[in-house]
């Protein structure tokens, strides 16, 4: 087509195919594990990953990953490899066709070297052994095979995928410091078939341990939680009182409020994965299609009981500290609206007495203008007495009779001149 492609078609198409299921046979087995940095894992160096699996790939003369794949699978002779590089960690799996006398053989985990095991860039965060045998005859047998190899208190077993498989596991570390899960596929289940399986076990079992990593962050949330919410709410209760500081338990209100803040940015990430990896693992068992085997508990029943509850807590912690944190911020603005009325009290009260002093200052102006009037008429009169006094012997008029003729005059025509000035300021 005479079109341009877009720069990310071609990746984005290749993104569904990206990592296939495996074709698997029975009997064999499986070993798989995932690593994860303790810390910020899902900023971590992505190179080392990858630098981490070629050094295995070169022992065994393998061929390398493109440089900017996420996904390997390969024939590394003994076993083939799968490796798959997630957000937060890296899982390898190795697939054994042999079959072993000897279920869950610990020598099967061989196949990645010690030395290679102890470069790895990140910590163990789960692993399991895995193994996939023929459906035997009598499958009253496969029973007692199961009380054998896991606890039965625990364990979880279903038919799968139309009774073409069944699966079990009690999702507990064995004494080589792994998980066990047991596949007895049918004789026409199909290699593929069987590989989904497996896959979506270890997914299950990787985002179940994944999404679990939420609940000790809530745990330790909460005893913080709780103490913030102590004294949030005693700082509420004071404001249905009288406060004596209202400014400063306005900023106490905006201290907690900015640590609840501060709490809430610090747990988004953990918080938002535990919800994504609890609904992966949901989908996971609910696309085998469980069905009761025997009257075991299937892997849904198991979650249910022992995983829905570790999830619910972390929901409740995250709902907690969100709604602690509108309350902190409600009670901070309806404070700020008490502290504005009443500071809009204090401003009604102050403009108030500044009008209140105005009216003193204007009275005590008209005091002092009509003192000023006085004050200059006294030295004007003297003026008109020294100016008219040469006329005063011509006309008969003693000093002090002229005196007494200037002095109204001489008022009227001071009050006139004040008055006319002070009117002309007012405009």
């Amino acid at each position: 087509m005479p079109l341009e492609d877009h720069p990310l078609r071609y990746k984005l198409a290749n993104e569904l195919h990206a990592r296939p299921f495996p074709s698997l046979a029975a009997p064999g087995q499986a070993v798989y594990f995932a690593i994860k940095q303790p810390k910020d894992a899902a900023k971590r160096d992505r190179a080392r990953d990858r630098a981490h699996l070629i050094a295995l790939l070169d022992r065994f003369g393998a061929q390398h990953p493109k440089p900017d794949a996420t996904h390997y699978f390969g024939d590394l002779g003994k076993f083939r490899l799968k490796w798959e590089q997630h957000t937060e960690f890296v899982t390898y799996t190795a697939f054994l066709d042999n079959g072993t006398s000897r279920p869950f053989d610990p020598t099967a985990w061989e196949v990645f070297p010690d030395e290679w095991l102890s470069e790895a860039p990140g910590a163990h965060i789960t692993s399991a052994h895995l193994m996939f045998l023929p459906m035997p005859e009598d499958e009253d047998s496969v029973e007692t095979t199961l009380h054998d190899w896991f606890v039965p208190e625990s364990l979880a077993v279903s038919k799968v995928l139309d009774d073409s498989a069944v699966v079990a596991g009690d999702f507990r570390i064995d004494t080589s410091g792994h998980m066990r899960f047991a596949v007895f596929t049918r004789p026409d289940t199909g290699h593929r078939r069987l590989g989904r399986i497996v896959q979506r076990i270890c997914e299950v079992e990787t985002y179940k341990t994944m999404s679990m990593l939420g609940l000790p962050h809530a745990h330790e949330l909460s005893r913080r939680m709780g103490e913030i919410d102590e004294a949030l709410s005693h700082l509420v209760s004071d404001m249905n009182g009288h406060l004596s500081k209202p400014d400063e338990t306005l900023q106490q209100l905006l201290g907690i409020a900015a640590e609840l803040e501060q709490l809430q940015t610090q747990s988004a990430f953990r918080f938002g994965a535990t919800g994504a990896y609890d609904a992966l693992v949901s989908q996971r068992i609910e696309v085998l299609r469980e069905e009761r085997f025997k009257g075991r508990q299937t892997f849904g029943e198991f979650m249910t009981r022992r995983f829905d509850p570790s999830m619910r807590t972390v929901k409740a912690t995250e709902t907690r500290l969100y709604q602690m944190t509108n309350r902190a911020i409600r009670a901070g603005d309806l404070l700020r609206t008490q502290v504005d009325v009443d500071r809009s009290a204090q401003n009604q009260e102050l403009l108030a007495s500044m009008d209140r002093r105005s009216d003193m200052q204007l009275r005590l102006q008209k005091t002092v203008e009509g003192l000023s009037v006085v004050a200059i008429s006294y030295y004007a009169v003297n003026l008109v007495v020294y100016l008219l006094g040469p006329l005063a012997e011509p006309l008969g008029l003693s000093k002090a009779i002229l005196t007494a003729l200037a002095v109204l005059p001489t008022i009227l025509a001071v009050w006139l001149v004040v008055h006319s000035i002070r009117r002309s300021m007012e405009k």
